[in-house]
């Protein structure tokens, strides 16, 4: 279920100027009853300003009116005609704690995928063509530490993303007349 916007200022008002249960109120802002009702009896939420869903077009008077009549029915968020907000992919973040497994997920997809371009695997993993090359080169500062491991089981990238990127390098090969190469088979160390 869409929550409405800032839902613990939205619940604020709803307590202040409506007749509405708490439950009717929780439900509505993805809450806790106890939570609610933690908020009506000033424990919870003390310096924060309600928010009015119905000046913002995210209730109407007559929603609320009907709810306020009988306890039994819930709250709907109203209609809205603005389409809903694309999500563009951008920079992926990558947390500090895997920021290090970069390089073992460059490793596996130079070694399993060589069809991958330098791009598709930076937008992958979110990183940069430099250390991507560097991975390649072994001149990387920890090439030492590098042992090729799946970026899907790191977290780095989902598997559909790569397996997308795959279906997109195998088909420009294709294209291009050439093979489309296969991995080599696990080493002996690695099914030990």
């Amino acid at each position: 279920m869409t929550l409405p916007l800032m839902p613990k200022a939205t619940a604020v008002w709803l307590i202040e100027k409506t007749a509405l249960t708490f439950t009717q109120i929780a439900e509505f802002c993805g809450m806790h009853p106890l939570e609610v009702q933690a908020i009506a009896d000033g424990e919870v939420a003390q310096g924060i300003v309600g928010y009015d869903p119905v000046a913002n077009g995210q209730l109407t008077a007559e929603e609320i009116a009907r709810c306020e009549a009988d306890s039994t029915r819930r709250l709907k968020l109203a209609a809205t005609a603005l389409p809903a907000p694309k999500r563009l992919r951008g920079a992926r973040y990558t947390p500090v704690a895997k920021r290090n497994d970069r390089p073992d997920a460059i490793a596996f997809l130079l070694r399993n995928f060589p069809q991958l371009t330098e791009a598709q695997i930076g937008k992958l993993l979110g990183t940069t063509k430099d250390t991507i090359q560097k991975v390649r080169d072994r001149t990387h500062w920890n090439s030492a530490n590098i042992k090729p491991r799946d970026p899907v089981i790191l977290g780095l990238c989902s598997q559909s993303d790569l397996n997308m990127a795959v279906a997109q390098a195998n088909e420009r090969l294709e294209r291009e007349g050439r093979t489309v190469p296969v991995p080599p088979p696990p080493e002996a160390d690695e099914a030990a």
